[in-house]
């Protein structure tokens, strides 16, 4: 497993104690583990076609350059 550092903003390190406090969550990095896991099953097609979008239109800009 990968460990990543990520600055959060004072609030949301409040609540994220808050959780862990009052024994929602084991601790804060399993808080942000679900949260990111979460954000890429809801957002997983749609970052797909934004990427598969933006490489349509690398290629057809690269195509009508080209001489």
């Amino acid at each position: 497993m990968k460990v990543i550092e990520i600055e959060l903003p004072d609030k949301v390190v409040v609540q994220l104690n808050e959780l862990v406090t009052d024994g929602w969550f084991k601790d804060e990095q399993e808080i942000v583990r679900i949260a990111v896991l979460e954000f890429i099953r809801k957002h997983h097609f749609e970052l797909l076609e934004r990427f598969q979008r933006d490489d349509i239109a690398w290629a057809l800009a690269y195509k009508t350059a080209k001489p």
